[in-house]
């Protein structure tokens, strides 16, 4: 058990200061000896409701990977490794998914963490080349077990089931209701939590914005230009959609990027990167980044276009007001467009059609910072106190110069500030970090 000491610590790590009614359901359910399964809205604050009940769980003692954390994408995976480390535990965490270096996750698991974290088809990989022992594994969670199963990975997850023989206790979680558990995850007589978006404090407003034209651009732009330089989250249906769409708004003046699955793993993240970092003010996406994306709270979804089912339209919404802030949902639609039958009717309209006013809103401002891309990460000893160090001794920025620094295993990213980039790359041109000479350039 942990202290009260130390779960107020915890919660300050992760700027709480409190949990939410669902957070300490969860928490009392899961540290019961039957299973839980957990129900709640993207954005309430799942990945806390389990995560703090399995620190109580684990032992100190123990040299053998202890939970195991199923989730169905990479980014969803990264995201509750990097809500763990913010915890500041002291047991170790990796993560495991297709893109990622073999070997590197291999060298991690020669040192089994307590916590492991992985897709299914990686993990049934290192599973069957026995990179590391099942024996020790107590705790099963499941996140978006509904996703793992839409995306087909029931052989996967009934492979890796199958072979955990010490399992005493299961954790399903997911922002769906009535969703069939398959047979071979074994629950046994399971707590069922379910919280519905009514239950959330937060508040959520969905306005719709009519375009004249059945092309939408000039209305999203014009939406875009009312938000007053905020961020947004801009789904689209196809992945050609979003990156014609992107590149649109980037020919118009607005920084804009795009994100879907048929892109490469590198190239998917560093998107999150430029979008984490305010480098580009929006991200154009499919149904990809509804749910397990590791970005900040957003104050704006748009819908450039509506999906096909109600559930989806719940996803894309749960990623504006998360937790108890408030948010807003843009639906655009084409006045000779059909309502699905999920849009209420009487939701209030935007009047923003520039076929219907003559709107000359200005562009939003220029993002205040730039990324820079640096070619070096954790496997080469770099870690952000050397960038910061590096940045502000030879490239003699101020504190308020840097923003985000994100450390991988081989590369990182920092951002600075759009007015002294210039200056910044000219001055570290050539020089050295920790001794070593490292590509450093402009993020793209």
């Amino acid at each position: 058990m942990i202290t009260p000491q130390q779960h107020a610590k915890i919660l300050a790590s992760l700027g709480i200061s409190e949990l939410n009614a669902m957070q300490k359901a969860a928490q009392k359910a899961i540290l019961q000896d039957n299973d839980t399964i957990l129900v709640a809205p993207t954005g309430s604050g799942k990945t806390i409701g389990f995560l703090l009940p399995i620190l109580q769980l684990l032992n100190p003692d123990s040299t053998d990977v202890q939970c195991l954390i199923l989730t169905p994408t990479r980014e969803l995976a990264i995201q509750v490794e990097q809500v763990w480390k913010k915890m500041a535990t002291g047991y170790k965490v990796n993560v495991c998914y297709g893109g990622h270096s073999m070997e590197t996750e291999i060298n991690n698991l020669r040192n089994p963490p307590a916590l492991l974290i992985g897709t299914p088809g990686r993990l049934s990989d290192h599973i069957g080349r026995q990179t590391f022992t099942l024996d020790g594994i107590q705790t099963l969670v499941l996140d978006e077990f509904d996703k793992s199963l839409e995306l087909g990975f029931q052989d996967e997850l009934a492979f890796i089931s199958n072979g955990l023989r010490n399992l005493r206790k299961r954790v399903l979680v997911s922002a769906t209701a009535g969703i069939a558990i398959p047979p071979f995850v074994r629950l046994n007589a399971p707590t069922t939590l379910t919280f519905t978006a009514e239950d959330a404090p937060a508040k959520l407003i969905i306005k719709v914005v009519y375009s004249e034209a059945k092309d939408k651009i000039d209305t999203l732009v014009a939406l875009l230009c009312s938000l007053n330089s905020e961020a947004a989250l801009i789904f689209c249906n196809h992945r050609e959609a979003a990156e014609r769409t992107s590149n649109l708004l980037n020919e118009r003046g607005i920084y804009a990027t795009f994100y879907h699955g048929g892109m490469e793993q590198t190239d998917r993240e560093r998107a999150l990167i430029l979008f984490r970092n305010g480098s580009v003010t929006d991200l154009i996406t499919t149904d990809l980044a509804a749910r397990g994306l590791d970005i900040p709270a957003m104050k704006n979804v748009i819908h450039y276009h509506l999906p096909a089912h109600a559930h989806e339209f719940i996803h894309r919404n749960g990623r504006t007001a998360r937790m108890m802030a408030s948010g807003t949902a843009y639906v655009i639609l084409h006045r000779d467009e059909p309502r699905p039958s999920y849009l209420d009717q009487s939701l209030e309209v935007l009047p923003l059609s520039p076929g219907n006013q003559n709107i000359e809103l200005p562009l939003p401002e220029p993002p205040e910072f730039v990324t820079l891309y640096i070619s070096g990460g954790k496997k080469n000893k770099l870690n952000k106190v050397d960038i910061v160090g590096f940045f502000s001794q030879k490239g003699q920025l101020d504190k308020g110069d840097l923003g985000l620094i994100e450390v991988n295993d081989f590369s990182s990213f920092a951002a600075v500030n759009r007015h002294k980039v210039a200056s910044l790359l000219t001055r570290i041109n050539g020089e050295k970090m920790k001794g070593k000479k490292y590509k450093i350039e402009v993020a793209r």
